[in-house]
């Protein structure tokens, strides 16, 4: 019996290692994708931010959407990302006040400023734009991020395509770890965990 249960266990971890070596040919796949296309929303995912200014990647990120926006693929912004541990600013409001600088209209910029994991921050942008009665979004992040966040949104019923931040090239040991680190997330997020 004790042998079956490990033959049992054997299967099941093999079958899932298949599932992410797809998975992270899918996120290889997405990466490099530009999807943008006229949508409701245009969604940025927050990353760091240094006492009121955007770390270079996510002012990369806020560029990116600026552009899109300008090229009217959405009439709105929504800048995204919680505190990160810091008392005064969070990574959204300093997104919306580098687009407001740029000269979006802050009425044209919305905020979800509570999340601090890919997981918390789309339910709650997913939910927002729901309450706004928008039903598509153009998602920006860094390319490797995009299939999982992509993925996350439209589980909650919302037309989303990706729009990768212009970035350097990385080596490819480092895009494959990173590409499997996504990977692996997005099938424990199926499996109800969220991360």
């Amino acid at each position: 019996m004790k042998k079956l249960v490990i033959l049992a266990a054997l299967v099941l971890f093999l079958l899932w290692v298949y599932q992410v070596a797809g998975l992270t040919m899918a996120v290889r796949d997405q990466a490099s994708k530009e999807e943008a296309r006229p949508s409701d929303m245009i969604v940025v995912l927050g990353a760091a931010e240094y006492k009121g200014k955007p770390s270079p990647v996510f002012r990369s990120r806020l560029d990116h959407a600026y552009d899109l926006y300008r090229n009217k693929m959405a009439p709105m912004i929504l800048t995204t990302g919680g505190s990160g541990g810091e008392r005064v600013h969070t990574e959204a409001e300093v997104g919306r006040q580098y687009l407001a600088n740029r000269g979006i209209p802050v009425e044209k910029i919305y905020i979800e400023s509570e999340g601090s994991t890919t997981a918390q921050s789309t339910a709650a942008s997913a939910e927002i734009l729901k309450r706004m009665g928008l039903k598509s979004c153009i998602l920006v992040s860094d390319g490797y991020h995009l299939f999982r966040a992509k993925k996350m949104m439209e589980s909650y019923g919302l037309d989303c395509v990706g729009s990768p931040r212009v970035s350097k090239e990385v080596g490819y040991l480092q895009a494959g770890w990173l590409y499997l680190r996504q990977a692996v997330g997005y099938s424990l997020f199926n499996m109800g965990l969220k991360v």
